[in-house]
């Protein structure tokens, strides 16, 4: 088994429901939302229907982690997403793991980064 480092970032959920504050991605044609909100790093996502994203992507949760190395996070793994810069300071890629997907995240600027839901003060 391979180790890297890796720590807890959100889960995306995807939904058929349109909901509050939808944020809309168009190269990839989703809505997110929830995540700025979420205590958890709850994330909704919701497809179009021609969305160039992978069916399982779609249809099942995902869980997301930051990662320090993303080619090092890639090595020996099943890809369904390669390696993209959804916005500035960010690069992502999903994979398959156990039959659900995984989506990796390295900030590529130290600048960039939200809130890290490990991090947290929970009392």
């Amino acid at each position: 088994m391979k180790t890297f480092e890796f720590r807890y970032h959100h889960l995306g959920i995807p939904t058929n429901e349109k909901k509050e504050n939808e944020a809309y991605h168009e190269k990839l044609k989703f809505y997110h939302s929830g995540y700025e909100e979420s205590e958890f790093g709850i994330e909704w996502m919701r497809f179009e229907e021609d969305s160039p994203m992978p069916e399982l992507v779609k249809t099942v949760p995902h869980v997301a982690f930051v990662v320090h190395d993303m080619d090092e996070a890639l090595k020996g793994r099943n890809i369904l997403v390669e390696p993209n810069s959804p916005s500035e300071g960010i690069l992502v890629a999903m994979i398959e793991e156990n039959g659900a997907p995984v989506e990796f995240l390295q900030y590529t600027s130290p600048d960039t980064g939200r809130i890290s839901h490990t991090s947290m003060s929970h009392g």
